[in-house]
């Protein structure tokens, strides 16, 4: 798409309004001049989108059916509760939309969205990489792990959006419009903060696209020190199942490097006493259904019972029987 549009960005010369549009236009331009193609990747584009859309929109509607509604009125006929279903699906719906066309006067919208994914996964993927891979972990440093990736994650993105980073930092490749059709576009440059702070042009400049690595290893890094300082969890009061032991990756270790590292997670003995239990289940669970099985075989003979009803059609057999 660079090398396409080197000698005529569309951008910059005003032609599309958002960087979003790059790609719609890319494609009417090569494809121009093949009647159908066009058509044929709007339509790919609106099928892959609404069908994840139809998905996510029935999803909300079953949720707050479930969450909601029925549990506020648990007495509801099939009926209603299929009308009460589908208004939650046209509502939904129509929010959507109406969302979607507020967001396209918004600008970047991939680049708001993958903001906020950031912003919230990475402090998220942080905290399950602490409970997975590091069992010394305790409650405290979770927590506090949790919280110092948010305001980190979230303190880079304010910032970036009360300071934006300059032009010098955020055009990655050389843009020119020598080659573009001369049109009626006005050209306003970007304003000039009169007063910057240091950090402006160092910390807020950075990607969008590293805010969940800047949450996620703020988590991890505030998590182990703080675990270090309270106290660290001990290994033996956890199940091996719930930890990954990443030091079993490196083949060259021995074992009681590995061992170390375990932190008092019981990894080999896991495997074993869960074999055991297995197989002690596993031959309960056998005899039992072979008593179970002998024992209708041997009702069967019996005479006057009856396997069908499982009862006894001789009354004085039953007597002397009990």
């Amino acid at each position: 798409m660079y090398s396409h549009f080197k000698h005529c960005d569309p951008w910059t010369s005003g032609i599309i309004s958002a960087p979003d549009q790059l790609m719609p236009y890319f494609v009417m331009e090569i494809f121009a001049t093949m009647p159908g193609l066009p058509g044929l990747f709007v339509a790919c584009a609106f099928s892959g989108t609404l069908s994840t859309v139809a998905a996510s929109i029935n999803a909300l509607a079953t949720v707050t059916f479930e969450d909601f509604v029925k549990s506020c009125f648990p007495h509801l006929s099939d009926k209603l509760s299929t009308w009460i279903s589908k208004g939650l699906c046209l509502l939904f719906g129509v929010m959507c939309t109406s969302m979607a066309v507020a967001a396209s006067v918004l600008g970047g919208v991939v680049q708001a969205s993958l903001s906020i994914h950031g912003m919230c996964g990475g402090p998220m993927l942080g905290l399950f990489s602490l409970g997975i891979l590091f069992p010394f972990v305790n409650w405290k440093g979770a927590l506090g792990g949790l919280l110092t990736g948010i305001i980190l994650s979230f303190w880079v993105a304010i910032g970036a959006f009360i300071y934006p980073a300059p032009a010098s930092k955020t055009w990655p490749l050389p843009l020119s419009t020598d080659q573009c059709i001369k049109s009626n576009v006005t050209a306003t440059g970007s304003p000039v903060l009169s007063s910057r702070p240091a950090i402006a042009d160092t910390w807020y400049s950075i990607s969008y696209l590293y805010y969940s690595a800047v949450g996620c290893l703020g988590c991890i890094a505030a998590g182990v020190i703080i675990s270090l300082l309270t106290g660290c969890q001990r290994g033996e009061d956890i199940q091996p199942l719930l930890i990954r032991p990443v030091c079993n990756l490196f083949c060259f270790w021995s074992k009681k490097y590995k061992t170390l590292c375990w932190c008092g997670v019981q990894h080999d003995s896991g495997t074993e006493q869960e074999n055991l239990e297995n197989g002690s289940a596993w031959k309960q669970g056998a005899e039992s259904v072979l008593q179970n099985g002998l024992r209708r075989e041997s009702l069967v003979h019996v005479p006057g019972y009856d396997p069908k009803d499982k009862s006894y059609n001789n009354m004085a057999f039953e007597i002397t029987h009990f």
